[in-house]
């Protein structure tokens, strides 16, 4: 399988569980790192989702979400059948398609609720990711963890932004907050931005996802 063959991918992947999925994963990781010692490679940066944070019960109810926080393992294999479900359709449409977080921000402007109060903390910008991952591999100083994210909101923060940008869509508005948990800040990524690293306002990240979509003739 090349991971940047999409065609080769999909008969890998067709009939695969959670299990299956994680093995490579885990696996082909290790195997990276440690040819990376072995070859004397000086710096890794290991780039990974927000669900290695959240959910994770045990946190503080009114400590910000940081790069201390793990997420609670049997809390996300409770939720690994439905989610992996949902990218392995995607995957078996053989054809290109937006990643699953435009997909997603696709259905909320089509006025559709997701269920993921326990994972949702913000929106993450990869062009914000590829930044850091230069910054924190030139920076020597930068060890351990950084959580890469411009600012921690709540779910019905982003459901009310986008109203509030784009009144033509049907929106679905949140009436019951779900998510005490969630501590907002706007400093959750001070270890970033002390090495420089500059994050691209929220607003600016819904407006360039929505206006890439429109392009892409995706609206």
């Amino acid at each position: 399988m090349d991971l940047l063959d999409p065609a080769s991918i999909t008969p890998a992947v067709d009939g695969a569980h959670g299990g299956e999925l994680l093995k490579p994963a885990v696996s082909g990781t290790l195997n990276v790192l440690r040819a990376a010692k072995n070859c004397g490679v000086a710096r890794v940066v290991l780039m990974a989702s927000k669900v290695a944070m959240v959910p994770n019960p045990e946190w503080p109810a009114d400590k910000v979400i940081d790069d201390d926080s793990w997420a609670d393992v049997e809390l996300l294999k409770k939720h690994q059948c439905s989610i992996g479900t949902t990218y392995l359709k995607r995957w078996q449409r053989r054809m290109p398609s937006p990643t699953s977080s435009l997909h997603m921000l696709l259905q909320i402007l089509g006025g559709q609720r997701f269920d993921v109060d326990d994972f949702y903390i913000g929106c993450v910008d990869v062009r914000d990711v590829a930044q850091s991952a230069v910054v924190i591999y030139e920076n020597t100083s930068a060890q351990g963890r950084h959580l890469c994210i411009e600012s921690i909101e709540r779910l019905i923060d982003f459901h009310d932004k986008l109203a509030e940008l784009y009144p033509e869509f049907p929106i679905h508005r949140i009436q019951e907050d779900k998510q005490e948990w969630v501590v907002r800040s706007k400093a959750a990524s001070n270890k970033l931005i002390d090495l420089g690293v500059h994050f691209i306002p929220f607003d600016k990240t819904i407006r360039d996802s929505v206006d890439c979509l429109r392009s892409k003739g995706y609206i």
